[in-house]
């Protein structure tokens, strides 16, 4: 219940934002129940309808839900409260395997990139009132999109895979419709859906991408729109194969209104192909970051889509930050054209480093997820007691619970960066974390 906390405003506009301010500074916790309308009004003093439109723009902000006669209550994961908060601090000397981040000495060198595009940029610059995607990008774009069988669209740019999607949902949905995500899923986006005042539908995820039966559940019971991650899915790995994206396509055809939204980031990364859904409805997006590949810090991403969706999303753009750098967009375009990131090498890296992580915790007989990717899955019965176990010998993990919605315990390792020997220790440590590995733990000072 609430507790001790009185709600105060007299302005529905200030009562929205007092509830707000508590969940943020955790005087509201989740579950914690709202008054009725009608014993708030009283308490306050004010008017019914005034608590009404408050509720209501709490709803649309993801703060609080409304489960009919059982009242309104704080969401479990209000959007205030974002998922980074269950990040695990990283002490010294302890090995970081929490933070999802590429390996550094698999990006390209960014300098002589971006020599080259202020170079060009001081022969011809950009203005107010030029187009907001570089011409040698959406070349390179469209050839790489075609080559892969996405169909032919419009093309934009945003400032990474994150920025992208949160356009494309906003293009076409309205607060309270629902969204069909993955679970267990980026960490990032289960954040973003309930701050824009939509609902997350989980869907969970095998090897082979979303589970069409969980698909079929969410689109039965309405879910306005479904995104799907192509490759190296975040934090399972699994790839969308043939078989599962020929389901999906059956599925979708059933509800061609369905907005589809398809997460690309293993661009780069991964050796293999994607196989797109895009096409399969009327309103479809299809986004390819640069992040991994290249590196975090150029916060690129190109999309294509229908005309409709890129049409609003350009517009609501030019209204916001206008256009992405077209600096930053000439220098993923010149390592794009010289093939500064080979992802057959990259792939075989990352490949390598999964498999060793696989194949030691298969022999202490922990089952683990990673087809693809920079990301183990490690299902746990306990998040919080394999965290500080790993923890105690000098491994900080992320704890699943930033990446779930419905789906049991599980903690992500990131192998980015770690030779052979660490490979071992971190598989035997996540061993006996589950409570499977021999002999005692390394105690971590």
């Amino acid at each position: 219940m609430l507790g001790e906390y009185r709600i105060s405003g007299r302005r529905a506009a200030d009562i929205a934002a007092d509830v707000e301010q508590a969940v943020g500074r955790g005087e509201l916790g989740p579950g914690d129940v709202l008054p009725s309308m009608r014993e708030l009004a009283a308490d306050l003093g004010v008017n019914a309808n005034t608590v009404a439109a408050a509720y209501r723009t709490l709803r649309e902000r993801g703060v609080i839900e409304t489960a009919g006669r059982r009242g309104s209550r704080v969401r479990a994961r209000p959007a205030t409260t974002s998922r980074d908060a269950a990040r695990i601090a990283v002490p010294p000397g302890a090995r970081d395997v929490a933070s999802g981040n590429p390996d550094v000495a698999l990006l390209p060198a960014l300098a002589p990139a971006f020599a080259e595009a202020a170079a060009a940029g001081d022969a011809d610059p950009v203005l107010y009132g030029h187009a907001p995607l570089d011409p040698s990008l959406a070349a390179l774009a469209r050839a790489s999109f075609a080559a892969d069988g996405v169909p032919d669209g419009p093309l934009a740019v945003t400032s990474g895979s994150l920025d992208a999607i949160e356009r494309v949902l906003g293009a076409h949905l309205r607060p309270g419709d629902a969204v069909a995500v993955e679970d267990p899923g980026w960490g990032s986006l289960l954040d973003l859906v309930p701050a824009l005042g939509l609902r997350a539908v989980p869907v969970g995820v095998d090897e082979d991408g979303p589970v069409p039966a969980d698909v079929a559940r969410a689109l039965g019971a309405g879910a306005r729109a479904l995104v799907v991650t192509e490759r190296a899915q975040n934090p399972t790995g699994a790839v969308l194969t043939a078989e599962r994206a020929a389901l999906l396509r059956e599925l979708l055809a059933a509800h061609p209104e369905t907005l589809l939204v398809e997460d690309d980031h293993g661009h780069g990364i991964v050796a293999g192909p994607p196989v797109p859904l895009a096409g399969t409805t009327r309103h479809w997006a299809f986004v390819r970051s640069a992040a991994k590949a290249y590196g975090p810090d150029l916060r690129i991403a190109v999309l294509t889509g229908d005309e409709v969706t890129l049409d609003r999303l350009r517009g609501r753009q030019r209204l916001g930050p206008g256009w992405v750098s077209h600096l930053s967009q000439r220098a993923l375009a010149h390592l794009w054209r010289t093939g500064a990131v080979d992802p057959v090498r990259v792939a075989a890296a990352y490949d390598a480093r999964r498999a060793a992580v696989l194949r030691r915790l298969a022999a202490h007989g922990v089952p683990a997820r990673g087809r693809s990717g920079m990301n183990v899955w490690v299902p746990v019965p306990d998040e919080t007691a394999a965290v500080a176990r790993l923890l105690t010998e000098g491994w900080a993990a992320a704890p699943g619970a930033r990446f779930r919605l419905a789906s049991g315990p599980g903690v992500r390792v990131t192998v980015s960066g770690l030779d052979a020997p660490a490979l071992d220790a971190l598989a035997d440590a996540l061993a006996r974390a589950v409570g499977r590995g021999a002999g005692e733990p390394r105690t971590y000072v």
